[in-house]
């Protein structure tokens, strides 16, 4: 089967696909929600190009343990997939094993659920080598207990490759050994990953420049302001899961003072912990930064819970202390898709919070309030220090220079005077330094 494209090429038909999101009616969704959730589901299917035919919330007094969703569903969905030649059905819950198996056998059809389905993406979008180990690892940890029916993984090695393809080795308890194996090779490859991370990350703080880390639910339009920010050409689309591998630019602020921008993979909702703990690697970033903009889709109904979903992986990751010590600034992007009314309400409330900046990542409107709001919050952490050089002092003049921001600079028959921002820990460094050399004057606090 192939299909035309608008240029009138032929490529491959995309997969026909249903997508259901069951939900138990004693949760109360109001139809909003139940619409945001529906509509996520089938932009992750999207996402990897699936043509999604027809999507549903399925509501249930409780869960079927042979199929999840009731009887009555599993009929009336057999005859839509037959008539619309549906290859694929989208659970967007967690599938047991077996209940994975009594649908497909009910449908005649692959099912995945919203695990399978966000690895899927996951392979899709992974480009280094560093994010396709992290993809595998938790493929296969995913799949480990999954092995009641046959995969395709086990007799070749391909980025992106998931739960599409055909039938592939039967044998249970090879299957289990090869991906015994290839998880422990795979952690030995990432710890190796996480000690040349480590490396970088101690090189960077010597140079020294701030890093600042972007994070945000999935679409909420990262890449789109980092590629703002600093030009990088990341690819950034309205699609979920767009940026998989973490991307770091220099920036340089205002004052001239420069930092370190990364970009991260999105954030989503119901991603079981074990897949958080798989790609911790690929967001050790936001765990070593200074700062972190939190980019919310502000235009998103759902953009308090989604909110709430980035705040609590956060904390997961060990970064209450960032919450807590107020190091996160929340970027609500999107307001040039806001109603005049609802426009207002956000500027009205974040004009008196500091905390909260309006943007459009996309025009670029309200991106110098923010440069500024991450320079002010990157100097308070900040100590101002006072020194007196000798004129010929040259090295040390350069080193702070490098180190620290200077505020201002003062040359007289006395020496060189200056007033110099630096962190604490280059403040300290530089205290240590002069002592080193014996000098009689040094950094005043």
């Amino acid at each position: 089967m192939s299909e035309r494209d608008e240029d009138g090429a032929t490529r491959p038909a995309r997969t026909r696909a249903v997508v259901l999101h069951p939900h138990l009616k004693s949760e109360r969704l109001d139809e909003a929600a139940l619409a945001g959730k529906v509509e996520e589901a089938a932009g992750l299917a999207r996402a990897i190009d699936l043509d999604v035919v027809h999507a549903e919330p399925v509501a249930l007094s409780s869960w079927r343990p042979s199929t999840l969703v009731g009887e009555g569903t599993v009929e009336r969905l057999k005859g839509l997939i037959a008539e619309e030649h549906v290859g694929l059905a989208i659970i967007d819950r967690a599938l047991s094993p077996i209940q994975q198996r009594n649908l497909e056998k009910a449908w005649s059809c692959k099912v995945i659920d919203r695990t399978g389905l966000i690895l899927e993406i996951f392979g899709a979008r992974a480009r280094t080598a560093e994010g396709r180990l992290q993809v595998e690892l938790a493929r296969l940890t995913y799949q480990r207990g999954r092995l009641v029916r046959t995969w395709t993984h086990l007799e070749r090695q391909r980025g992106g490759r998931g739960f599409l393809a055909g039938p592939g080795e039967t044998q249970l308890e090879a299957d289990k050994r090869i991906i015994a194996d290839k998880i422990e090779r795979l952690k030995i490859q990432i710890e190796d990953v996480k000690r040349t991370r480590g490396l970088h990350r101690r090189a960077r703080s010597r140079v020294p420049y701030p890093v600042v880390s972007l994070v945000g639910y999935t679409n909420a339009g990262k890449s789109t302001l980092f590629n703002n920010l600093v030009g990088a050409g990341v690819f950034a689309a309205d699609m979920l899961f767009a940026t998989l591998d973490p991307t770091m630019r220099a920036l340089a602020l205002p004052s001239g003072q420069k930092v370190i921008l990364s970009d991260t993979v999105g954030f989503i909702s119901d991603i079981p912990l074990d897949l958080v703990a798989a790609f911790r690697a690929t967001l050790e970033e936001v765990v070593g930064a200074d700062l972190v903009l939190h980019v919310r889709d502000i235009a998103n109904p759902e953009t308090e819970t989604q909110r709430d979903d980035v705040n609590r992986v956060l904390r997961e990751l060990g970064l209450s202390r960032l919450i807590d010590d107020g190091q996160v600034i929340e970027v609500l992007n999107k307001i040039d898709l806001l109603g005049p009314e609802r426009r207002d309400i956000v500027l009205n409330q974040t004009a008196r919070d500091a905390m909260q900046i309006p943007v459009s990542a996309w025009s670029g409107e309200g991106v110098d309030a923010l440069l500024a709001a991450v320079e002010a919050r990157l100097a308070s952490g900040r100590t101002i220090c006072d020194v007196l050089l000798p004129p010929e002092d040259g090295a040390t003049l350069a080193w702070l220079y490098r180190h620290g921001e200077v505020l201002s600079r003062s040359d007289g028959e006395e020496g060189v005077r200056m007033s110099v921002r630096m962190s604490p820990a280059d403040a300290a460094r530089f205290a240590q330094l002069r002592g080193q050399r014996g000098d009689g004057e040094g950094a005043e606090g």
